[in-house]
């Protein structure tokens, strides 16, 4: 069923303001769509009322599906090949979804790995001077990828100032083995300053669901100065996560030996 004039300005639209704005040839009933800043391709089209987006990035896609409606495999629309998509019933979220796509191929799996070899490809490693200024660029890599992966707010208190917000690495950047590992955006949460130095010292950390887990070695006056509080929490998580998390819990907040609250 061809696409109307209204769903194609639609759709289009929706791609070229969201960051894919370089039109290609249409896949069947699929318009397509990449990027400049992102290392993806979009496939958009309109059925029965619902807008559907497939995106060929497998990391995107797999963090997608843990918020958004997957098009069942046996749906009227067929996806193209290389591609998973998903399903929205208005043009709002349709932005959203684009725009949370062009965002999360700019961090996942391995571009802030990328960007951070080619940025030091051809710098010494000689000297503990000569380490630290590649590691300062593999710690700006990070946060700039952290500052998109939560598009440029607290993962728990939603503040929005670039002065106030840290890079916060789960498990520190001495403990990873590698360099993929210490610029994995799920190895990090982008965190208000006085949270960040509450997690960096073990006095808080977060459940497998998200949820605000406080050692009972933080002083009551101290948290209540900070309002800092067991219903705090962070406001998405994805199962990518957990592993760090949880050696957080056990190798940071357990490593106090203090009881929780």
């Amino acid at each position: 069923m061809a696409l109307s004039q209204i769903e194609l300005i639609r759709l289009e639209k929706a791609a070229v303001d969201e960051g894919f704005g370089l039109r290609r040839l249409a896949d069947g009933e699929w318009l397509a769509y990449d990027s400049l800043g992102a290392p993806a391709s979009i496939r958009l089209t309109c059925s029965n009322s619902r807008y559907a987006v497939a995106v060929n990035h497998a990391g995107v896609a797999s963090d997608l599906s843990e918020r958004w409606h997957c098009l069942p495999n046996r749906d009227e629309l067929q996806v193209p090949t290389g591609f998973t998509a998903f399903v929205v019933a208005d043009t709002g979220p349709l932005h959203h979804l684009v725009r949370e796509i062009w965002r999360l191929a700019r961090t996942l799996p391995s571009e802030p790995l990328r960007v951070f070899e080619s940025q030091t490809r051809n710098l010494p490693r000689a000297t503990e001077a000569e380490k630290l200024v590649v590691q300062r660029i593999g710690q700006d890599v990070f946060r700039d990828t952290l500052l998109t992966y939560w598009s440029g707010r607290c993962a728990v208190t939603g503040v929005a100032e670039p002065r106030l917000l840290r890079a916060s690495h789960i498990k520190p950047w001495a403990k990873c083995e590698t360099d993929a590992d210490r610029l994995d955006v799920y190895n990090g949460l982008l965190l208000s300053a006085h949270i960040d130095a509450a997690f960096d010292a073990g006095l808080v950390s977060f459940n497998d669901t998200g949820g605000m887990i406080i050692s009972s070695q933080f002083a009551e006056a101290d948290r209540k100065a900070l309002g800092i509080h067991s219903g705090l929490a962070l406001h998405r998580i994805s199962q990518r996560h957990l592993p760090n998390l949880a050696w957080h819990r056990k190798s940071l907040l357990g490593s106090k030996g203090s009881s929780l609250l």
